[in-house]
């Protein structure tokens, strides 16, 4: 036996090694592809990118035709540079360290010498390619935006990195990607295919016809069209609202978790983003540390919610039995809660319960409230966790899920929070009032806090908010389709709805009715803390609303957050009551909250931070005009020929 095996061990290896051979060199080329490629040259055909539209189907996003100039460095024979530079309107330094950084990817192969050419900058290099040995065009194309705005949810296409080329294999020196928003959500969708073709060359590295006769060869297939839930008028009347102020506005459907609008502000005209100048826009945006208008404030930018909070807070009341809608607590203009300690509330004073308390925004109601939440428990910090799984089930302090590549988590405190800030003492309720009226560790984003206003429209739930609405072909994720239950009992957000319709009725917000329409809301108040020469300073505080309407079978929440914008019902409340109406009625009859907020810049408070930049001038100068024309502009169309 010993003897046989190892000779027949031999004979079967030599056996599959024979086969393996066989099955390489005769039945499959496809690593003769890589071994001929000296003599092969590759040519990708670039697919369209797809279609995006609104969840009314009106078109946003399409393609135009661009050009590269293409490189292999050691093809170039003969060249002169100076005409060659004088064409495409290079400088000779230019053209040198573009050369050096294709032969550092590589000698043979060919690299992007100069990216997105219009077809006027095209035609004249076309006429003389012929002189150019070592050069040739590769058309692609690119965004062409419909629309001047909605640039942080569009995203932006750009070309790929030597990183991101040895991670994936599918792209290579000078393809486009996707970044931000939904082109790199979806840019496996909106890319399509690249179709490819090879040639086979002679000795002279001259084509002399398709390889295999074509056996190998691809064709492009088209970007998939997508539909996104952003409803583009009410998208471009928000971006309007918020010139010369700072903040994030979101807009969601309570039923579905679509996003109507996402808005951030200052923003940017995507096109901008697009030919030979985007990389200076780009750059120029990107150094703009002051206005930061590549920041997307709507789902980056955490602040304390503040009173808009105490939704949260009387809920949880509700539900650990705590209180009842009757229970009254006495605000003497404020709340003592230790001595030397007291809490200012500007709701007048006097006996307050659940309904008072929201449309009053009393504080000392709700602080009350909260230290009856924490007391009930002997243990503060199993009390803490308690209050604070309540919390989450609305989807706060958490990454949230939605369909876009950034986000916050917020922050929502739990034991584990106070155990670092207190680990040498206990605490008590008192020690962490703050977050019963939306201070304290309490942080959320804008998205967070509509998301929120949805859960208590719907009565106690929410969908994943989510920014796609239909890919042609496709069923949108069903993460966006399953629906979360909060912790909270259904029969505990009809008073608090109560008290939030009243809100609008005999509240905070009484000033900002619309007729015909039943808002619920909710103000709110910040306080805004920075560091200007090196000295903590207390600055203007930020304006907060959310809301959701009508009160009965609600079609949109919202929540609306204004950097340096004073009282919530200053600046956001205004934006909040104009936002709703145009959406269910796409007009707008409250013209007098319209034309005071149109006008209203806070540019002044801005440039306390440390003046302004040239974005901000810009949209400055046009304030006036936009108002004196009526014609509303939802930002600066910035040149690209020009400097930001």
């Amino acid at each position: 036996m010993r003897k046989v095996l190892l000779p027949t061990l031999i004979i079967i290896a030599a056996s599959l090694l024979v086969l393996r051979l066989f099955y390489l060199q005769v039945i499959d080329d496809s690593f003769k592809l890589k071994s001929d490629n000296n003599a092969i040259k590759i040519k990708y055909d670039y697919p369209e990118r797809g279609y995006i539209y609104d969840r009314n189907g009106k078109l946003l996003v399409a393609n135009q035709p661009s050009y590269d100039i293409m490189v292999i460095p050691r093809d170039i024979k003969n060249l002169d540079t100076l005409e060659f530079c004088q064409l495409l309107d290079v400088t000779k330094e230019d053209f040198l360290k573009k050369i050096a950084k294709a032969k550092v990817y590589s000698p043979r192969l060919p690299s992007v010498f100069l990216a997105q050419l219009n077809k006027s900058e095209f035609a004249a290099f076309q006429e003389k390619i012929r002189k150019f040995d070592g050069f040739y065009f590769q058309k692609r194309s690119l965004r062409d935006y419909q629309v001047n705005f909605g640039a942080n949810v569009f995203g932006f296409i750009t070309q790929v990195n030597d990183k991101l080329i040895e991670k994936n294999p599918y792209y290579n020196s000078g393809d486009l990607i996707g970044k931000q928003g939904v082109e790199q959500s979806y840019e496996e969708i909106l890319r399509g295919i690249k179709g490819v073709k090879y040639f086979q060359k002679d000795k002279y590295n001259r084509e002399i016809g398709s390889f295999k006769e074509g056996k190998y060869d691809t064709i492009a297939v088209q970007g998939e069209d997508i539909n996104l839930t952003i409803d583009a008028e009410l998208q471009k009347y928000g971006e309007e609202l918020m010139i010369n102020k700072r903040g994030g506005i979101v807009a969601i459907e309570p039923k579905t978790g679509e996003i109507l609008a996402l808005i951030t502000a200052p923003s940017y005209d995507p096109g901008i983003l697009v030919g030979r100048q985007r990389s200076k826009n780009y750059t120029l945006l990107y150094r703009d540390s002051i206005a930061k208008p590549l920041y997307d404030r709507g789902l980056l930018a955490e602040y304390s919610p503040g009173s808009p909070f105490k939704i949260m807070t009387g809920l949880v009341g509700l539900q650990e039995g705590v209180v009842n809608e009757h229970t009254t607590f006495m605000c003497n203009h404020g709340f003592a809660y230790a001595p030397g300690r007291f809490q200012r509330c500007h709701c007048g004073g006097g006996v307050r319960d659940l309904h008072v308390g929201i449309y009053k925004s009393c504080n000392a109601y709700f602080s009350n409230v909260y230290l009856r939440t924490i007391g009930k428990y002997a243990s503060a910090p199993y009390a803490v966790d308690v209050w604070s799984d309540h919390i989450k089930s609305f989807g706060l302090g958490q990454f949230m899920g939605y369909d876009l590549p950034t986000g916050k988590k917020g922050k929502i405190p739990t034991s584990k929070t106070y155990k670092k800030m207190y680990p040498d003492w206990s605490y008590s309720g008192k020690t962490i009032i703050s977050n019963a009226i939306g201070q304290g560790e309490v942080l959320m984003t804008p998205i967070q806090l509509a998301n929120m206003m949805a859960a208590v429209a719907n009565e106690g739930y929410y969908y994943t908010p989510h920014i796609i609405k239909k890919i042609k072909g496709e069923k949108i994720d069903t993460r966006f389709t399953t629906k979360h239950v909060t912790t909270i009992d259904k029969k505990y957000f009809k008073p608090m709805i109560s008290g939030l319709f009243d809100v609008y009725n005999m509240g905070t917000a009484a000033g900002l009715k619309v007729e015909g329409i039943d808002i619920c809301g909710k103000t709110g108040t910040a306080e805004n803390f920075a560091k200007i020469n090196g000295k903590r300073t207390q600055l203007q505080d930020h304006s907060i609303f959310v809301a959701f309407a009508p009160k009965d079978n609600p079609k949109i929440a919202i929540a609306i957050m204004i950097e340096n914008g004073g009282f919530g019902s200053t600046i956001a409340g205004p934006i909040a009551s104009l936002m709703i109406e145009k959406y269910l009625r796409n007009k707008i009859t409250r013209t007098d909250l319209e034309t005071r907020i149109l006008a209203k810049s806070l540019q002044g408070e801005y440039a306390k931070l440390g003046g302004l930049s040239e974005t901000v001038k810009l949209q400055m100068r046009k304030q006036d005009s936009i108002l004196k024309s009526k014609i509303i502009v939802p930002k600066i169309k910035i040149d690209t020929t020009k400097q930001l």
